[in-house]
């Protein structure tokens, strides 16, 4: 039998492992890729990754300074989390503030932590590290579900003052600018991707979600499903598209997903469809840090400078706020150049 203790060597996080000698589990440590004996700890140890948790029963919210009962808890409101169909980016964001809230104040024991942790917590982390709006929010969000469901106590969390949410502008391209990226890749694939974020207002996430089966081109409309906030929406989708889509269809024979990466049957990778974009944008010179959301903003912007009425961009885009919608209108040429300077009068 196994004893395992997540360690710190040479600066590096690892599992040291312990066992009484036995010929079949030697070479069992052995065959494990990164495994090294230390004479020091009288113990083999390897890699501290996702892999060789799992293959030790560790599990992945222990990070050794956390007691067995918190990590028990932490693994039970993922569970929690994942039943009541939580999306899977929702789930690793509060459990990652909820292990750095956790331990923080590991030495107490969690029926202890009140309110005036939190506040505390807030002005001596969060706000020492400089951290973010949104960041503050997430962790202040993820640590009340976790007391509210696990310990089945609330923290009085109005008492801890939320930042004002920043109100940035969306970053929009030029129709020229959109262009030339979307002109810019070689490959057809690339360029297919890339026109339909652009085209149809997708998210990169709904774009590598879509099956063949999504394009309902007799009716020029695509369907999404499941997307933000676990809402299907349909949006319009023109000749042009279809015919590239065609084309593209001819060309790689999509079996699953529309998008499939190199191995048949799986999406395309969304670090990959980023790494697209960043050499299209190169390749255009367009001399700004152009990501495949701006596609998304430039599409919502334009439309709107089109006359497009906002109630039907914000169902396009699958907004539940209309007020998510109308920053766009900060964004839009179509009234601001019809604005005259006083200066010209002069």
């Amino acid at each position: 039998m196994y004893t395992t203790q997540l360690i710190q060597h040479h600066n590096q996080r690892r599992i040291a492992v312990y066992f009484a000698y036995d010929r079949e589990k030697y070479n069992e440590i052995r065959a494990i890729s990164g495994s090294r004996w230390s004479p020091n700890l009288k113990a083999w140890h390897l890699p501290d990754n996702k892999v060789n948790r799992k293959y030790f029963g560790i599990s992945l919210f222990d990070n050794g300074q956390l007691a067995a009962e918190t990590v028990q808890k932490l693994d039970y409101f993922e569970h929690w989390m994942r039943a009541k169909r939580y999306s899977e980016n929702t789930i690793k964001t509060y459990m990652e503030v909820t292990v750095i809230f956790l331990t923080f104040f590991n030495e107490k024991p969690i029926e202890e932590i009140n309110h005036e942790d939190v506040i505390y917590f807030n002005n001596v982390y969060i706000l020492e590290k400089k951290l973010s709006n949104s960041y503050q929010n997430q962790i202040v969000n993820g640590v009340k579900l976790f007391f509210r469901t696990i310990e089945h106590h609330s923290l009085v969390i109005q008492l801890v003052l939320r930042p004002k949410r920043e109100r940035r502008l969306p970053h929009v391209l030029s129709k020229r600018e959109v262009k030339a990226i979307l002109e810019a890749p070689i490959n057809l694939k690339h360029q297919t991707m890339l026109s339909m974020i652009y085209a149809c207002g997708l998210r990169s996430g709904e774009l590598l979600s879509l099956r063949p089966s999504d394009i309902l081109s007799d009716r020029y409309l695509l369907h999404i499903h499941q997307s933000k906030g676990k809402k299907d929406r349909i949006v319009p989708i023109s000749d042009k598209i279809i015919a590239l889509l065609r084309q593209y269809y001819k060309a790689y024979r999509p079996k699953h997903w529309l998008f499939e990466g190199q191995e048949a049957g799986k999406p395309y990778g969304g670090r990959s469809l980023q790494l697209v974009m960043r050499l299209a944008v190169k390749k255009a010179k367009v001399n700004k840090p152009a990501t495949l959301h701006w596609l998304r903003h430039s599409y919502a912007t334009h439309l709107l400078e089109s006359g497009t009425d906002l109630r039907y961009i914000q169902e396009i885009l699958g907004h539940r706020s209309s007020r998510t919608t109308e920053i766009y209108t900060h964004v839009s040429n179509r009234s601001i150049q019809q604005i005259k300077s006083p200066f010209d009068d002069l």
